[in-house]
């Protein structure tokens, strides 16, 4: 499992968290500190080597990354990996994506300057990752505590996708033993009752997409407990149904967006 750590709060619970899911998958861990060039950096120290300030930052980083590692892991003894690289952060951590089983970013993390950056690295490793992506958030962004019976929250869409997170949604709940909620999302954009269109058609093949796509897992899996769930986007005028809010499950979630940790599946 391959975590990149920045020194910030957000990568040290990555950090934390990858040490615990590495525990019980019994995988290695390999920590990851990129150090990104700058126009000052470059000019101190050319032909792309590292200053001695960045290198003695880097090592503190990886050194506190592994201490976290250590007071995580027991006595379950983890093989740990440590690089620091000099590079452009996204696509180091996209090369290092290639023979992960998973990466593991801080939701926020730090630039070059040492200001915090609005998830720019997450959101391009989401979409460029070769292995599924954690994003994880540090406990006072969190705003709450996730508990270890909290469910494993999954949105499907019908869509290939969505097919392999359905996979991961189901093997996460049932190594955790936890509660699986699959959240379909629909919307009645486009439904005009005055043309004779029916929003009930629209909630019916919700229905059967969530039908669909938890049958066959739901015999892989007999022993998860899996609830589906459907969400409207918009309420239908006149209707008594209540859409539902759309952090109402990720708000309650150990996995899911918007909870502590989320994981994401290309």
């Amino acid at each position: 499992m391959v975590v990149g750590v920045d020194g910030s709060a957000a990568s040290y619970a990555a950090v934390g968290w990858t040490a615990q899911e590495a525990t019980i998958r019994g995988l290695p861990v390999r920590l990851v500190h990129v150090v990104a060039p700058t126009s000052m950096s470059s000019t101190e120290a050319p032909n792309s080597t590292i200053t001695h300030e960045q290198e003695v930052k880097a090592r503190h980083v990886i050194d506190q990354a592994r201490r976290i590692v250590d007071g995580v892991q027991g006595e379950a003894r983890l093989k740990v990996r440590v690089e620091i690289r000099y590079a452009g952060v996204l696509a180091t951590l996209v090369d290092a994506s290639r023979d992960a089983h998973m990466i593991v970013v801080g939701a926020r993390g730090f630039d070059g300057f040492g200001w915090h950056m609005l998830g720019s690295v997450s959101a391009g490793l989401l979409h460029h990752a070769h292995c599924p992506v954690t994003i994880v958030r540090d406990p006072e962004s969190a705003g709450r505590e996730i508990h270890d019976d909290a469910p494993v929250v999954v949105g499907i869409d019908g869509s290939r996708a969505s097919e392999a997170a359905t996979a991961l949604a189901f093997e996460e709940a049932s190594r955790r033993r936890v509660p699986l909620v699959a959240l379909h999302a629909w919307s009645d954009v486009g439904v005009f009752p005055i043309l004779g269109m029916d929003w009930h058609v629209y909630r019916d093949e919700g229905d059967e997409v969530l039908g669909e796509r938890l049958a066959g897992w739901q015999e892989i899996y007999p022993t998860c407990r899996c609830t589906g769930d459907l969400s409207a986007t918009f309420r239908p005028a006149g209707s008594s149904m209540s859409p539902t809010a759309p952090n109402s499950w990720s708000s309650e979630a150990g996995a899911g967006a918007a909870s502590t940790a989320c994981i994401w599946v290309r």
